[in-house]
């Protein structure tokens, strides 16, 4: 008999995960926060009064030692993902990771087969694919709608960074997890694999727009060494050549485009939404000779409820793949695998930034043996 138990749950990090994990996981049916972790004690302790979570701690142990925590999410910078996990994957707690994975591959693949051998449910926020307009996306291109594919175009430009008065923080070091490759190229490259299937090779040219910024602490300018911008040109398994541009300092109207062109048809998925990008994605197809016509997406594809941050309802869809996992005791898709992935993209992409060649990508499963 499957269970229908709430799952304790405690969240990690309170940037993205006060503002997205709590309230997401609050309105849940089947989870309940019951602790909050923050380096800081006494700030752990006000978002848990604020939320009216029962605990707040400042160390991983005390997180996983609470015996009504069943299971963990990690929204904190990226260079603490990876001892974070394991503390929490060898405590036998179930896991919900943010992006980008961890700092490299080796680490992902590390926590992946960590999370098997204690055979617990972990997965990686990758949320478009858990978005209505993706997912129409999704379902037009395995019916075959574009026949065989001749090109592929991705366009994510976004203005999040490009204010040169912003903070110098985690963000702006390289060995820190910070940049625009890490931040939104691990989205890209993880729905490149779920829309298209695996990679073959790439080439890719990493930039960085704005060099300084002031330290919050000083007000002085310090040195910024992580990307703002990305340009990949990557090869699929299948051979169609796949373009794209990552940007997080430019003002662009058109904030997140994916084009696909073959030659039965053209789909596009589009949103111009710079302030939520959940919300307001669109879907446009066409045959040859035939003008390109906006589709409707299909309301059992919809959010049963929208939130004013859209991040929310598509997070709370991830929430319901998981905790089926977690009842069926059952992997699920996206898993940590997923989050292997996108993390050796992103690997391959910074070498062939550093070398300036191609770079040819481990099969996954290669990879994963190796």
């Amino acid at each position: 008999m499957v269970k229908q138990d709430v799952i304790g749950v405690a969240v990690v990090g309170t940037g993205f995960g006060q503002k997205v994990h709590i309230p997401g996981l609050q309105a849940h049916p089947r989870t309940q926060v019951v602790a909050v972790y923050n380096r800081d004690l006494d700030k752990a302790k006000a978002i848990a009064q604020s939320f009216h979570i029962p605990h707040a701690c400042n160390t991983i142990a005390d997180i996983v030692s609470l015996s009504q925590v069943q299971a963990v999410t990690i929204a904190t910078p990226p260079f603490l993902h990876y001892q974070m996990a394991k503390e929490v994957l060898q405590a036998g707690k179930h896991l919900l990771l943010e992006k980008p994975t961890t700092l490299n591959a080796t680490e992902a693949k590390q926590l992946y087969f960590l999370s098997k051998q204690k055979g617990v449910i972990a997965t990686v926020d990758f949320e478009f694919r858990f978005v209505p307009g993706w997912q129409l996306f999704s379902e037009l291109l395995s019916q075959n709608y574009v026949g065989n594919k001749r090109l592929i175009k991705i366009d994510w430009l976004a203005s999040s960074r490009a204010d040169a008065e912003r903070p110098w923080n985690w963000y702006s070091q390289k060995d820190k997890g910070g940049g625009a490759l890490g931040s939104l190229g691990s989205h890209t490259f993880d729905y490149i694999y779920w829309l298209f299937g695996p990679v073959r090779k790439l080439s890719a040219r990493l930039n960085t727009a704005i060099t300084q910024r002031p330290d919050p602490a000083t007000g002085e300018l310090r040195y910024v060494d992580s990307d703002d911008t990305c340009l990949l040109m990557l090869e699929l398994a299948d051979g169609t050549p796949c373009q794209v541009s990552i940007s997080a300092v430019v003002h662009a109207p058109r904030t997140h485009w994916l084009e696909v062109y073959g030659d039965r048809g053209t789909l596009i998925l589009g949103s111009e939404n710079q302030k939520d990008y959940i919300h307001g994605f669109r879907v446009w197809a066409s045959q040859p000779g035939k003008p390109l016509t906006e589709q409707e997406i299909p309301n059992r594809l919809l959010f049963s409820k929208n939130y004013a941050d859209g991040r929310i309802s598509a997070f709370i869809r991830l929430i319901d793949q998981w905790v089926e996992g977690i009842d069926r005791n059952e992997q699920i898709v996206p898993s940590l695998q997923e989050g292997v992935y996108s993390q050796l993209l992103m690997d391959c992409s910074h070498l062939s930034n550093a070398t300036s060649n191609w770079v040819d990508v481990p099969k996954l499963q290669q990879f994963l043996l190796s």
